[in-house]
């Protein structure tokens, strides 16, 4: 916004989050020390733990402005979804097809996710960055459950599959295809699987019959 300036405290801490996490998405947490971001950002080490007394700290300020950005990300495309139609699978089905083209975007593929980098180091954190991981799974889950709580007004599906389970299916396939796309080396495999997905789901609805 216009004419609103960020503290010189923000702005230091946005500079060691910066940092951290391109750092920890190129070569895990564990392969990431204080002392190289201390260099990287230019800090003194007091300067550094003014704003992260230690590790675990600053893994949880990254996960929780990794996950505010995955939301305000999912406000917007299904947003803009909502605004297309008012029919709840298409609601979805359009979603899914702007993120694809969202993340066809980005010149050099998805960066890696930090939940999932997270969770494979998960020995290194305390219990609070560990219940951040679930606090994120959990609210992925509410999301999308809700999404096809509302398609089922409307759609019947081909097979019996639980809610929870189709919700967790969507982040479930964005996470890997994120994998996918770096083991293979392809920035637009992470496009593709939701592309895929999306075909998948379109299928998976039949319309229930009118009255």
């Amino acid at each position: 916004m216009s004419g609103v300036r960020i503290g010189k405290g923000q702005e230091t801490r946005t500079r060691i989050l910066d940092a951290a996490q391109a750092s920890v998405l190129a070569k895990g947490f564990g392969a990431t020390s204080i002392e190289e971001l201390i260099a990287e950002t230019g800090l003194t080490k007091s300067g550094f733990f003014y704003h992260f007394r230690d590790k675990n700290e600053l893994a949880k300020a990254l996960l929780r402005r990794y996950i505010a950005e995955d939301e305000r990300v999912y406000d917007r495309v299904f947003g803009q979804a909502r605004e297309l139609t008012d029919d709840p699978l298409q609601v979805l089905l359009v979603g899914l097809k702007l993120l694809a083209d969202l993340m066809a975007d980005l010149p050099n593929g998805h960066p890696g996710c930090l939940v999932a980098t997270s969770c494979y180091y998960e020995r290194l954190f305390d219990r609070d960055v560990r219940a951040l991981n679930a606090e994120a799974a959990l609210l992925w889950r509410r999301r999308f459950r809700a999404m096809f709580e509302d398609i089922a007004t409307a759609y019947r599906p081909r097979g019996e599959v639980p809610l929870d389970e189709l919700a967790d299916m969507i982040s479930t396939v964005l996470e890997g295809a994120i994998i996918m796309s770096k083991a293979l080396d392809d920035p637009l495999a992470l496009e593709r699987q939701i592309l895929a997905l999306r075909g998948l789901l379109k299928a998976f609805f039949v319309p229930l019959p009118r009255e």
